[in-house]
């Protein structure tokens, strides 16, 4: 009678245990969200216990989240949440997601760093990904003490930004953003020899890169490049009797910079008299620094560009977004007129 009883309650207990497993693994470690698809939650500095919460319920099974906030009012993610973009996938249980959640131990994102004209536009496109808004990222951009921090000022940082895509927190610091940028700007020089080929030319990175931003103004076509890249170079080491100081650049794209005014489809006389240290027209050489970030194709154009004899090049008036080329001025303007009337006759001012 006593094996018996003995027997039953051991069976019992065995049951219980079972259950008490049961129920445990059923709360705090089956899916949480019950999706097929990995969903995120974004903690910024303004979310406390209760937004967080919030966020979480939708996308939770009732029991899970039940499951969760048992787990957090025993611990000090009820007082403290840690901002960053946590990923819930279809594998984690609550017990997972609230131990990310309270150590911080959140996923990166891809930031897709962009080819854009101003440092606005690059603050404006980073802040959409990051936690960061366009307003902190912007006035580093514009802070000569802020720059100078990375070895650029505000009219060279845009040499510092290589467009790619880098995986990053999304609660990063603007300071932190910024030597992210730099270390990549340093990887990317160190790769297929840049900074030698850099050397050769007699060319330092930032000017490659203010090069490479005039050259991708010019065209989209990437195996044009190296021709406009090789162009532009003739004129910038040119001297002669009648430049001692190089050919001037005469790059449209400069004025256009110049005038702030990117929409401009033709250039006309008398806004090549422009007042602005990036009027390539007036002053010899380089503008300041880059009149937009320069793509990857951009750089490599011109640290491979095409070495020939051309001075001079004028859109082809097929508008194929590709350029005739010319080694005298009279060849030059004979390309060029058939260009403006090519212009006149489709009405473009």
């Amino acid at each position: 009678m006593a094996r018996q009883f003995s027997k039953r309650y051991l069976i019992l207990a065995a049951v219980c245990v079972i259950a008490l497993l049961g129920l445990t693994y059923y709360y705090f470690f089956t899916s949480f969200t019950g999706r097929s698809v990995t969903k995120y939650v974004y903690v910024d500095q303004d979310d406390n216990y209760d937004s967080l919460a919030m966020k979480l319920r939708p996308e939770a099974k009732a029991h899970c989240f039940q499951a969760f906030s048992i787990l957090a009012r025993h611990s000090n993610l009820i007082n403290k949440v840690r901002t960053g973009r946590y990923a819930l996938t279809p594998s984690m249980g609550a017990f997972t997601v609230f131990r990310h959640l309270k150590n911080g131990l959140q996923d990166p994102l891809n930031l897709v760093v962009p080819s854009v004209r101003t440092m606005q536009d690059m603050a404006g496109a980073l802040s959409k990904k990051l936690m960061l808004d366009s307003l902190t990222i912007e006035k580093a951009l514009t802070d000569n003490a802020e720059c100078a921090k990375f070895g650029y000022d505000t009219a060279t940082v845009a040499a510092m930004f290589i467009p790619n895509t880098y995986d990053i927190y999304w609660d990063t610091n603007v300071d932190n953003l910024l030597k992210r940028i730099k270390k990549e700007n340093d990887s990317f020089w160190d790769q297929e020899e840049r900074k030698e080929k850099a050397k050769s030319l007699n060319l330092s990175p930032v000017q490659v890169a203010t090069l490479a931003s005039i050259v991708d103004e010019e065209t989209a076509n990437d195996k044009e490049k190296p021709m406009i890249a090789g162009m532009y170079y003739n004129r910038l080491m040119l001297r002669d009797a009648e430049y001692p100081q190089g050919m001037p650049l005469q790059a449209d794209p400069t004025i256009k910079f110049a005038l702030k005014d990117f929409a401009l489809k033709r250039i006309y006389q008398n806004m090549l008299f422009i007042k602005s240290p990036y009027n390539t027209y007036k002053n010899p050489g380089l503008p300041p620094g880059p009149i937009r970030v320069a793509s990857i194709a951009g750089i490599d154009a011109v640290l491979n560009m095409v070495h020939h004899n051309y001075l001079y090049m004028c859109a082809k008036p097929d508008f194929s977004g590709t350029h005739d080329f010319a080694v005298t001025y009279a060849e030059h303007m004979a390309n060029a007129h058939r260009y403006a009337a090519a212009l006149n006759q489709r009405g473009i001012k």
